[in-house]
């Protein structure tokens, strides 16, 4: 990785700048000479605020009147010879005097006083007067204007709203892809953990952006396109993210349901206008996480093709693939489900390269826990080694829901640290379900569950192919009274003997509850299920049945995968489709009678993985197998004869 800065993006003009003496706006842009500054919209309020403040500050803020007095009391003080002077107001009926000390003082009278008031007022040498003031003009404006201040008010708010819609709209066609500039921190390969294959290949479209000389001095040309295809949780978006880190060039982030919109031709818009920003940028990388939401085949489902999703993949395959040449961009999609896509768009020149991100191996598993255990408080006793060989077919987000869910079982308990009894109590949450406390069983019930786990227990235990029996519990779990629970070996092929060893291993519960109670309930269903699939699949599709031979039918098909709907039906004759059930019959009745007669062998084994159950309530494998080795090893008895 070269220490070198990227280089800028090329420029086509160099910036102008801005003119000398002028004021920059108020989103930092320069003002352009004859441009006026609109008044922002704080000083509208301003001024209706200093405009109210004029017309009634005057009267709220008021001159002292001095001591208030009722009528009768100002009457008896100019009798007594204390008043000085007195000002009558016709307006307000409000009289305002001074009396002979200096002080003032204000009362309310009539509008005309009485001729024996005036005549006192004359006795007693009082000086009065009338007055009428005038009302201010502010004041008399006020009523007049606030109406037609609110009126236009109003109308600005709805102008400016009708322009924001507006801008909105002629926005539509715009595409909503986020850019990541390429100072900015981000995700590296480094926290991509495992998967060394896929950070090769992808780290050749790296090197090409960043230094494309050393591709071209030999004729080699970057893919346009690479598919990340793998199930859910694998690190598909993971690995985009660490290629923005990467690249050092210009990043741009859509999923595939941005482009959709209720308009017809706006995906198709939001394509150009994505590849127009991506042009703009010299270099880039566009990154299209689900891409199936608009890639699906054209024509497909019952009423045909989707007109905006067809247009859309349209446009979008012209882009990859058309007249103009797009030197320097690369698509990066994601998807977990190939099957559907649209083969236009993974023929060579657009999606030259897919990409499989399949779940992690056992040493992958164990650099994924690693990575998510580096900022935790990990106990000595944990061993990453042996839960990494404990979690097979779980993705990198099943690890790091795994770890978190360590974290918060010894947050529950109280711990400063996550022991390993967190990740066992967490690997059973995830992989078996919450613990259902609240469910209470009967004796009778727990009584069977304890058998129904141990005829598990037992056959996983016996069958030459089954896989190692790791824990058994009749505690209620998620949707089941008790779980046995095996570890698959890492393989990635299966014989026939280990599918029969399954179905056997299903069919255990059941024959073990009807061995010792001689009747069945409905408990078995969900491993008889389990047992039917897995011996419809042998005869179906594997070619795993004498009778049937080397045939494969997958039955219907889903129309919405572009499969006609006439055509769609069953591949095969009413002969064949008898044939088929009477082989899947004959395995699943072969399989029960083989489960009878192992679990009737190791009946006092059963006994005992029963009894086990019942007091402690969860025993682990290396149990069940000393207790099957004890009945073994152990004289018959009448009550339970070994056969």
């Amino acid at each position: 990785m070269s220490d070198l800065p990227p280089p800028p993006p090329p420029r086509s003009t160099p910036p102008r700048p801005p003119f000398k003496g002028l004021k920059p706006r108020n989103n930092g842009t320069p003002q352009e000479p004859g441009q006026r500054t609109p008044l922002p919209r704080w000083a509208v309020w301003a001024i209706i605020a200093v405009v109210l403040a004029l017309g009634v500050g005057s009267q709220m803020f008021a001159a002292d009147t001095g001591e208030r007095l009722s009528y009768t009391e100002f009457l008896e003080q100019v009798r007594a010879g204390k008043v000085e002077r007195v000002t009558l107001n016709n307006a307000t009926n409000t009289i305002t005097g001074t009396l002979t000390d200096g002080s003032k003082f204000s009362t309310t009278g009539a509008v005309q006083l009485s001729d024996a008031d005036e005549q006192l007022l004359k006795e007693r040498g009082v000086d009065y007067d009338y007055k009428t003031p005038q009302a201010n003009w502010i004041t008399s404006l006020v009523p007049i204007i606030l109406p037609f201040l609110f009126v236009i008010a109003f109308f600005m708010w709805m102008q400016r709203r009708a322009m924001g819609q507006q801008g909105n709209i002629m926005s539509i066609g715009r595409s909503k892809a986020k850019a990541y500039q390429a100072d900015k921190p981000s995700t590296t390969f480094a926290d991509v953990a495992g998967y060394d294959g896929v950070k090769m290949e992808i780290k050749e479209v790296v090197d090409f952006l960043r230094m494309p000389e050393r591709f071209k001095e030999i004729g080699a040309r970057v893919p346009k396109g690479i598919l990340l295809v793998g199930p859910p949780g694998t690190g598909k978006t993971l690995f985009a993210r660490a290629v923005a880190g990467e690249a050092g060039v210009g990043f741009l982030s859509v999923t595939g349901s941005d482009f959709m919109e209720m308009f017809v031709g706006v995906g198709a818009s939001r394509v150009r206008d994505l590849f127009q920003q991506a042009r703009k940028m010299g270099k880039a990388i566009i990154f299209v996480d689900e891409i199936d939401s608009i890639g699906r085949k054209r024509g497909a489902g019952l009423g045909g093709g989707h007109d905006e999703r067809e247009q859309t993949l349209n446009q979008m395959l012209a882009e990859m693939d058309g007249f103009e040449t797009t030197e320097g961009i690369v698509i990066l999609a994601a998807t977990n489900r190939p099957d559907i896509l649209d083969p236009a768009l993974l023929r060579p020149g657009r999606f030259d390269r897919q990409i499989v991100v399949p779940l992690p191996e056992a040493d992958e598993r164990l650099a994924i826990l690693k990575v998510h255990s580096r900022d935790k408080r990990i106990g000595t006793d944990v061993d990453l080694d042996t839960m990494a060989k404990a979690t097979p077919g779980m993705s990198g987000a099943d690890l790091a829901n795994l770890v978190n869910e360590a974290a918060l079982f010894a947050v529950r308990r109280g711990s400063v640290q996550i022991e390993r009894i967190d990740f066992e109590n967490a690997r059973d949450r995830v992989v078996l379900g919450a613990s259902r406390e609240s469910l209470v069983l009967s004796a009778e019930e727990k009584r069977a569950t304890a058998y129904h786990e141990g005829g598990h227990a037992i056959l996983a235990t016996v069958l030459p192919h089954s896989d190692p029996l790791h824990k058994v519990t009749i505690l209620p779990r998620g949707m089941a009274l008790g779980v046995t629970w095996t570890l698959p070996e890492e393989r990635h092929t299966y014989s026939r003997e280990y599918f029969l060893d399954v179905i056997c291993k299903a069919m255990g519960g059941r024959v073990a509850e009807k061995i010792v109670f001689g009747q069945l309930n409905s408990g078995a269903a969900n491993d008889l299920e389990q047992a039917t699939n897995i011996a419809r699949r042998m005869v179906r599709e594997w070619g795993m049945s004498d009778s049937v031979g080397p045939m494969a039918w997958h039955g219907q098909q889903q129309v919405f995968l572009g499969e006609d709907l006439m055509t769609s039906g069953r591949e095969y004759s009413d002969s064949t489709a008898k044939m088929l059930d009477d082989e899947i019959s004959r395995i699943l009745r072969e399989q029960e009678e083989r489960a009878h007669q192992l679990l009737t062998k190791h009946r006092k084994g059963l006994d005992l993985v029963a009894e086990a159950l019942l007091e402690q309530e969860t025993i682990d494998g290396a149990t069940v197998g000393r207790l099957v080795q004890q009945a073994l090893d152990a004289p018959a008895s009448a009550e339970a004869p070994i056969a």
